[in-house]
């Protein structure tokens, strides 16, 4: 009887509290691993290829300690870019409030679950095989379960607040925190068609996902951080899978580079800010906005001075994402400003040369060649410095070969 009461006491492992804090700092940790890397890169956006080793230890862990199964996590999630900040979003803040999405998003997820028609569409190229048929989609219980009888094995009777806390880890972090607040608050590196965030720049309390409006604007790259201060854990674990050769990203932005000394528009100059429109656009933000708004702000009298704060933010949003207010103050500055007026009316046309690529490579070239040369012609030193710049991207020579 004594040895079974120190055994619940202490389990297996027999574990100080610092111990037992790291251990549910690892699995937890794990099963961030197995979300970001196998769920969300691989199965969903097909950006990483993994190891069938791998891939099945994942699948397994994620049986195990979640209880989601690859096809639904995977279908819903591409939905979710389908159909992102609509009523057909299956977890999307703007269209169903933050609160909802918060505090019930796990909720949300298993109603969205139930919808075969999701399914059908989104769940293509998952895994189908028997242990998925038969084990990991009929019994999602049975592994969460299985997780608790093995902490308290190893951990004794605290192993059940561990199971717990690894239990309430994706939920909260995943379902609540970055499909609420990575749809809501952070900053934006990238004007994408939606709402999506950044939450911190330092995305190791999910893996990386916390990077949320970079991952929007290339939802194709295995790795998520764009600026040389931002941080991916995911993307280490990616790198040390590939050097072990258990993994190989598929792709880790667009196809774009810059040559010195090149000056003129081609076809393979259009492809390329095509390609990597969204970084071009924020270095419009940047380089032509900006400076600017800055100049205008210096010009200021007290009496206006506050219109010109936080202008460029406010003359670069995305459109579809500009409210009432949005819409009057730029209406304020355009008319304040003949200078302003010009960049944000390029700002547009320019963001309208991409709907151009159906048409084919020579007409979205001609397109951007008249684009710049409108833009050299208003004498603005900052736009001839953005267009020069524009003409010397190409296509990487590796992407001809």
């Amino acid at each position: 009887m004594t040895v079974f009461l120190d055994w619940l006491s202490h389990g297996l492992m027999d574990l100080s509290v610092v111990g037992v804090v790291v251990y549910g700092l690892i699995v937890t940790h794990i099963t961030i691993i197995s979300i970001t890397v196998y769920l969300h890169r691989h199965s969903a956006h097909r950006a990483v290829e993994l190891n069938p080793v791998l891939q099945h230890f994942f699948r397994f862990w994620v049986w195990l300690t979640t209880g989601m199964v690859t096809k639904e996590w995977a279908a819903i999630h591409r939905k979710h870019h389908a159909m992102c900040e609509t009523e057909e979003d299956p977890h999307s803040p703007v269209a169903m409030g933050l609160k909802k999405i918060l505090w019930e998003g796990a909720d949300v997820y298993r109603a969205a679950t139930k919808q075969p028609e999701i399914m059908e569409r989104y769940g293509a190229g998952c895994p189908d095989d028997w242990i998925e048929r038969n084990v990991y989609q009929r019994h999602t219980v049975f592994g969460i379960a299985l997780m608790l009888i093995t902490n308290v094995a190893l951990l004794g009777v605290i192993g059940v607040s561990v199971w717990a806390l690894q239990m309430m880890w994706i939920p909260i972090f995943g379902a609540g925190i970055i499909n609420g607040i990575g749809h809501y608050w952070g900053y934006r590196n990238f004007e994408c068609p939606d709402a999506s965030t950044n939450i911190v720049p330092w995305g190791i309390l999910i893996g990386g996902e916390e990077l949320h409006n970079n991952h929007h604007t290339y939802p194709n790259s295995a790795k998520l951080s764009q600026k040389p201060w931002e941080f991916d854990i995911g993307w280490f674990w990616i790198r040390t899978f590939e050097i072990c050769g258990l993994a190989k990203a598929r792709s880790t932005g667009p196809l774009a580079e810059t040559i010195q000394g090149k000056s003129i528009l081609d076809v393979d100059t259009a492809w390329a800010l095509l390609n990597d429109r969204f970084r071009v656009m924020a270095k419009y933000a940047e380089d032509v906005v900006a400076p600017l708004v800055e100049q205008e702000y210096r010009r200021a009298d007290e009496a206006t001075r506050n219109l010109f704060k936080k202008a460029k933010k406010t003359l670069c949003r995305e459109d579809s994402l500009v409210d009432a207010a949005g819409k009057s103050r730029i209406a304020e500055l355009i008319g304040h400003s003949p200078d302003i007026k010009v960049i944000y009316e390029l700002r547009l046309r320019l963001q309208a040369v991409w709907a151009k690529r159906g048409a084919g490579a020579e007409a979205l070239l001609g397109e951007l060649k008249q684009w710049c040369i409108d833009a050299e012609a208003t004498g603005i030193q900052a736009l001839g410095d953005f267009v020069g710049e524009l003409k010397s991207y190409s296509i990487p020579r590796l992407a001809h070969a």
